[in-house]
């Protein structure tokens, strides 16, 4: 091949401080020759978490029943199925089982010395697919020496087999069993999963939405697609005071208030102050919090009720801060969103779509007629205590931070486009052009890509005043705007719900992505010009989505399109496992196939412990690829081959002279 070496020349002199003599970059050719042949890393996709830590960082610590599959592979029939159960807890849950077994087991250090045996099987099937150097990297530094003796060292012949004989000994008499059983069970949870694929919403519904977030923040290797309540969190935490009442009516709703009390600090003391001065003689009726199995125990009669006004008062002062938002973006064409100004307020009625309904409540003391959409001087005040709780809000700010490193509103990984809801269509199945700020309109690739820089925006600090105004004010359109990616639908209908019983006012009707995707004859069709637009390319290409939960029981499938769009939302959050009849789905992409895992509803981490639960899943082979896949075949492969072209250059480069070779 021939090179442009004069106009590389400053590249390649770059380059050559990182590999500095021909051995040098003789060397690392061969070590990415070698990883391109390596097998593809396991992918695991999941959307829509919504706040429920535990299931979630169990799907983790299992691999979504993978490495349950490992020990089965690994040990078959040789081990019965109930040691094989034990083995899987040790691997989810070191700490905590092996604390059982002390205070159980009678013959320790042979439970130690057959145990550690079993754990290193596991470690090096898992590791397999890796390189030592990767491999290293996920050892802990204090035991990565013994754990690569351990991994590399083959058992067949008798001298190693007693070599790692001894090493195990000792390790059980210096008392360090213990710390190295965590650390092998902490390395084999690592390795299992090479990359997570996080498709939205991990806020919301369930109480755990900041356990998550910590877990995500030192997460080895994942990113993140922006939810519809990722967003709303991420204006909350940006000062929009309409995502702020929408967080904490939602959390209200749910009777959830960890996440925002106990997670982030949140004061909502001054909404108690003032829900009990303002509808204390107010019955609420539809304001009653949801209750489910998780937490009808924990809330006595006397909360709920309290909850109840709170939730009433973030509702009005919800849709008071919604108007002056839509009020000062007349391009959004919201105005009909305004439904305080709708309410006729001696006849108790409102007017939907050119219809008057009957007002199931009518009881607003902080509304006036005049001027429905106006705060009172106390609303104006509360809002201002709680919009400064969210703002400094440490770990607030610092998860949402770490949502802007790891995401954005689409992604494109080994031929999948990751995106969470949906791309605005026309009824053709054409991409919509949407407005996404005055006089610029764009649509597909460019609308989700620049609508991501808007979000960034908002919290730049070289951004200017009245475009981050515009970008903070935005994230209530991603929340509910008509052509938001992340919504798609006529209409939000919060206010329909709580206040008018007619459930023909209720209806939000979704946008023509969701319908053409769910119709066979369109499916693929539509499908096709979505990946076409995104630029991805190639026989196995999809569409992985997430947002709408799929209803098992009702017969819907979460594959469409003839296999080319996968929608992965299975209901991880308790509120939605009676609506699908499942708790949660993942996508795992190893290198032979797709596989979607459907979850059952995980108990606790209390029975997985004691009692060795693991969540129940059933495995349905969605696609497959026709060939193992390795390294070559994924994006990594192709950085990986462009590197090795670059260094064939400077090969050539120091081979000519047009560079000189250094002995350092």
């Amino acid at each position: 091949m021939k090179y442009n070496i004069e106009r590389d020349i400053h590249y390649l002199q770059l380059l050559a401080k990182s590999f500095p003599n021909v051995a040098a970059a003789s060397t690392e050719i061969i070590n990415l020759s070698a990883i391109l042949n390596l097998p593809k890393g396991t992918e695991h996709f999941l959307a829509d978490i919504h706040g429920e830590h535990e299931a979630f960082l169990h799907v983790l610590k299992n691999a979504s029943g993978r490495i349950s599959q490992k020990v089965d592979e690994i040990f078959g029939e040789y081990m019965p199925n109930t040691a094989k159960k034990e083995l899987c807890t040790l691997i989810y849950y070191p700490e905590q089982k092996l604390e059982l077994v002390k205070a159980q087991e009678t013959e320790l250090e042979e439970w130690y010395r057959m145990t550690l045996h079993q754990l290193v099987k596991v470690f090096r099937v898992v590791s397999s697919k890796y390189t030592r150097s990767k491999v290293r990297k996920s050892l802990p530094q204090e035991y990565s020496y013994i754990l690569e003796e351990l991994l590399h060292t083959r058992t067949e012949e008798a001298n190693k087999a007693a070599y790692v004989n001894v090493i195990i000994d000792t390790i059980i008499s210096t008392d360090s069993a213990d710390n190295f059983i965590t650390a092998l069970a902490n390395v084999i949870q690592r390795l299992a999963i090479d990359q997570l694929h996080i498709l939205g919403d991990v806020y919301d519904r369930g109480p755990g939405a900041h356990i998550i977030m910590d877990k995500l923040s030192e997460y080895h290797s994942w990113d993140i697609q922006w939810g519809n309540h990722d967003v709303l969190w991420m204006g909350a935490c940006a000062g929009n005071d309409a995502c702020i009442c929408n967080v904490i009516r939602l959390s209200l709703r749910y009777a959830n208030l960890l996440t925002l009390e106990d997670g982030y600090g949140i004061n909502l003391m001054p909404l108690a102050t003032f829900a009990m001065e303002t509808y204390g003689e107010d019955p609420c009726e539809a304001f009653q919090p949801i209750l489910n199995a998780e937490n009808s125990d924990r809330f006595d009669q006397k909360t709920l009720r309290l909850m109840a006004m709170m939730h009433k008062a973030i509702t009005i002062l919800q849709f008071k801060a919604e108007a002056e938002i839509i009020k000062r973006n007349p391009t959004w064409h919201m105005d009909d969103r305004l439904m305080l100004e709708h309410i006729d307020f001696s006849n108790k009625t409102c007017n939907v779509d050119g219809k008057q309904y009957n007002m199931l409540d009518s009881n607003f003391p902080t509304v006036s007629p005049s001027d429905p959409c106006a705060f009172t001087e106390e609303e104006r005040l509360l809002m201002q205590k709680l919009h400064h709780s969210f703002r400094v809000s440490e770990k607030l700010q610092r998860h949402i931070r770490t949502l802007l490193t790891h995401g954005c509103m689409y992604a494109i990984y080994n031929n999948n486009l990751l995106f969470h809801a949906s791309i605005p269509l026309n009824e053709d199945g054409s991409l919509r052009e949407v407005e996404l700020m005055p006089d610029v309109k764009c649509s597909g690739r460019l609308l989700l890509k620049r609508t991501g820089m808007m979000v960034r925006s908002a919290f730049a600090n070289d951004t200017p005043a009245e475009e981050k105004r515009y970008a903070r004010d935005y994230f209530l359109y991603l929340w509910c705007g008509k052509d938001s990616s992340l919504f798609d639908k006529s209409k939000m209908a919060t206010f329909e719900r709580y206040f008018i019983a007619e459930k023909e006012t209720h209806i939000e009707e979704k946008g023509w992505y969701f319908k053409l995707r769910d119709k066979e004859e369109t499916a693929e069709t539509m499908a096709d010009t979505v990946l076409d637009a995104f630029g991805v390319t190639g026989p196995n290409r999809h569409i992985i989505n997430g947002h709408v939960p799929v209803h098992v029981k009702k017969g819907e499938t979460p594959i469409k399109a003839n296999g080319k769009l996968m929608v992965i939302d299975g209901g991880f959050a308790e509120p939605y496992h009676k609506e699908t009849g499942i708790a949660g789905y993942t996508l795992v992409y190893h290198s032979r196939e797709f596989e979607l895992v459907q979850h059952e509803p995980f108990t606790n981490v209390e029975d997985a412990i004691r009692e060795g639960r693991d969540i129940k899943s059933s495995t349905q082979i969605v696609a497959t690829t026709g060939h193992r896949l390795h390294v070559e075949d994924t994006d990594r492969g192709k950085e990986l081959k462009k590197q090795i072209e670059d260094l064939r250059e400077l090969l050539y480069a120091y081979r000519h002279g047009y560079i000189n070779v250094r002995s350092k």
